[in-house]
């Protein structure tokens, strides 16, 4: 037999032999974070396929920490310079607005939103305003479409200029090769998720090609001080597309919405590490373009028929800015066995639940009726404080009583026909005081309100119907 090999030596310690663990590769998912023993080919946390890579587990107590040369010296907080951090505007007004007052250096912006919503169309103006300004060439590079299909859309827009520079590339090495060449002063990456880096295994999309190449194009941004924007794609939840690190990699998360048979677009922050992250900013997508909306209220309200039943005005609160919004009711009486419930720029479940309330609570029959609800101009109402107005506005519809032109109605309705009071009632109020609206049914508790309006509070649902029927009992005829 043969001996067995001694491991002893001068500092040989057998009881920390016996108790040390063995040390075995883990794997972590790089979508979520989750760690798992052993390989799986979906994550068991966020069930992605593909996306479980190993990871050598360190050993306690062997690795030790070497202190090296600090890349810059310490400052007191005071004498850190902040004229490299300056924003510089894009000039376009509402795109300031959400990210804070202009593009910082170093930054890197992460647009994301469905396809075919604008997302192009506002970076090809972007990229215009910033040549236009001369504070260096903008340089745009598109990963889906060729060079030719973009300068027809530049054609097209008006976005056609000597300083912008344009590139069909793929490539990260190449898009590397194209920043030194020109040395611009605004970096244009559609999309990152056909990007790919010869260094990493994967196809391009997937999520270790989606983070090596964010992480290149931040240590570029970061390196030259070039304020970089990432166009990203979204899944069919509206979630941005790719690993969730992708998000905590870049500097500002925007999200483009809008429906496709509207014009009307919103730039929403999600995260903005350079001013607040719930700024709105609204657009108007035309044939020649796409323009800020400085005053998007008007354009809801613009072709408003104040004389039909079945409409009821509401202010909703966009990030920090208060939108005048219309909502539209229709009940018809049917001869189906299951009367219909249709839904447009609503939430589903919520209407639902007003007209179980309205039905239950304000004995407005309607269980035997079709009703079809809906918003006006394209606009999306998910907010609590808009029930009250959804209730009226069925209500009106189902009594043929119109409710006063130069009414709003503000309140979240709850399940036992309460109505409960809304954040910021005095801005919504003043936004609706500007464009001439003089009364209001609004919850208790309110605070302080603007003058301009004369404001009636409604406790429960069966005071806000009083006051709808005693208004109608008022008009002549």
């Amino acid at each position: 037999m043969r001996p067995a090999l001694s491991v002893a030596g001068p500092n040989f310690d057998p009881v920390a032999t016996k108790n040390a663990r063995p040390t075995r590769p883990n794997y972590r998912c790089v979508e979520c974070g989750h760690e798992v023993a052993k390989w799986v080919g979906r994550c068991p946390e966020c069930q992605a396929w593909g996306t479980v890579e190993e990871r050598a587990a360190a050993r306690p107590g062997l690795a030790k920490l070497v202190a090296g040369p600090p890349s810059m010296r310490a400052k007191p907080i005071a004498q850190v310079p902040i004229e490299t951090a300056r924003a510089t505007s894009t000039r376009i007004s509402e795109l300031d607005r959400v990210l804070g007052g202009g593009l910082v250096p170093g930054a890197v912006v992460l647009l994301a939103g469905e396809p075919g919503v604008g997302k192009s169309t506002l970076l090809l103006e972007v990229a215009y305003q910033w040549a236009d300004k001369a504070p260096g060439p903008a340089l745009y590079v598109t990963g889906e479409e060729s060079a030719g299909q973009v300068r027809l859309r530049a054609e097209r827009t008006g976005n056609v200029h000597d300083e912008i520079y344009l590139a069909a590339e793929s490539d990260l090495a190449a898009v590397l090769s194209h920043v030194d060449e020109i040395n611009p002063g605004l970096l244009i990456v559609d999309s990152v998720q056909t990007m790919s880096s010869p260094h990493v295994d994967g196809s391009p999309g997937g999520p270790t090609q989606v983070r090596a190449v964010t992480s290149g194009l931040v240590a570029l941004a970061k390196d030259r001080g070039l304020p970089v924007v990432l166009v990203g794609h979204v899944t069919k939840d509206g979630a941005v597309a790719g690993p969730r690190l992708l998000e905590h990699l870049v500097d500002v998360v925007l999200h483009f919405e809008g429906d496709r048979h509207s014009t009307l677009r919103l730039v929403r922050g999600v995260k903005n590490r350079f001013g607040a992250a719930d700024e709105v900013g609204c657009f108007e997508l035309r044939d020649d373009g796409i323009i800020g909306v400085p005053d998007p209220s008007g354009l809801f309200l613009t072709q408003r028929d104040t004389g039909v039943a079945g409409t009821a005005v509401t202010v909703v609160v966009e990030g920090k800015r208060p939108l005048l919004g219309e909502l539209q009711a229709l009940v018809a009486p049917t001869n189906l066995p299951a009367p219909r419930r249709a839904v447009s720029g609503l939430d589903a479940a919520r209407v639902a639940m007003v007209l179980a309330v309205l039905e239950r609570r304000g004995r407005v029959r309607i269980g035997d009726k079709d009703v079809f609800t809906a918003t006006v101009g394209g606009m999306r109402v998910l907010e609590p404080a808009a029930d009250l107005a959804l209730a009226l506005a069925v209500a009106s519809a189902t009594r043929e009583v119109a409710l006063p032109p130069d009414m709003v109605v503000l309140g979240e309705v709850g399940l036992a026909g309460e109505v409960r009071r809304v954040t910021g009632v005095g801005r919504r109020l003043a936004e609706a005081a500007r464009l001439g609206f003089t009364r209001a049914l609004i919850p208790p508790d309110s605070g302080k309100l603007p003058p301009e309006v004369r404001a009636t509070v409604v406790p429960d649902i069966g005071s806000a119907l009083r006051a709808l029927y005693e208004h109608a009992e008022q008009q002549p005829g």
